[in-house]
């Protein structure tokens, strides 16, 4: 029922008692929302420089990428040629494991995947948010190693995040690039070292290549 005011105040209609509840949801609500958005806002695995998930099978790139000089893009064939790094199915890890250390009780989900079909739940480490836009092929053929956004994959027993990956660490790189620049058939080298100042390579390369990275806010939020 509408509470009538004294001579002179206005008085709501009836129908706003039907907001009463409505406002008694978002007085509860809002608070629990707005501490959702800072949780994700501020989660670790989008936004913190040593993000380390467990992942379900303990892979070594120190081993495989490091020791034993696995290119990067067997695994992740597809960072020359689409907009994402492909996480690599279990097929390509039997190549080798069907016969080396088959019967590894480190590799049981590895068998159990190739035998069901359902691929193998790895945690991904470096996972920009779903309004950002990247390319890896158009890193990757231009001459931005692997190295600069990953750091030293080769010697890491479990790989971590190691740069912010923020807007504002990409358009330090967009703004100047030459540091991340190298030739492109050495992108994947994670011991390369330029033959001069990695500057001044980098600026005879982004000269050489026509490389201008583009620093409009449409290039990475369509």
């Amino acid at each position: 029922m509408t509470v009538q005011g004294p001579p002179g105040h206005f008085t709501f209609p009836k129908w706003t008692n039907l907001l009463r509840p409505a406002l008694a949801i978002v007085i509860v609500g809002a608070p629990a929302y707005a501490l959702t958005l800072l949780y994700l806002g501020g989660s670790p695995q989008t936004t913190d420089v040593g993000y380390q998930p467990v992942q379900p099978v303990p892979f070594s790139h120190a081993l495989h990428a490091g020791e034993l000089g696995v290119d990067c893009r067997y695994c992740h064939t597809t960072v020359e040629k689409a907009a994402f790094a492909a996480v690599p199915p279990t097929q390509t890890c039997m190549n080798c494991h069907a016969k080396i250390r088959a019967a590894s009780p480190k590799l049981l989900p590895v068998r159990e995947s190739y035998a069901t079909g359902m691929p193998v739940p790895w945690v991904k480490v470096h996972d920009l948010p779903d309004y950002v836009y990247f390319n890896h092929s158009a890193h990757v053929r231009r001459g931005v190693g692997c190295v600069s956004c990953h750091g030293r994959i080769d010697k890491m027993e479990v790989v971590a995040q190691v740069q912010p990956l923020s807007m504002g660490w990409c358009l330090d790189c967009h703004r100047a690039p030459e540091a991340s620049l190298r030739p492109p058939d050495v992108v994947t080298r994670m011991d390369w070292v330029p033959p001069m100042d990695p500057v001044e390579y980098g600026a005879q390369l982004r000269a050489a290549n026509r490389i201008n990275p583009s620093q409009e806010c449409s290039t990475c939020h369509r």
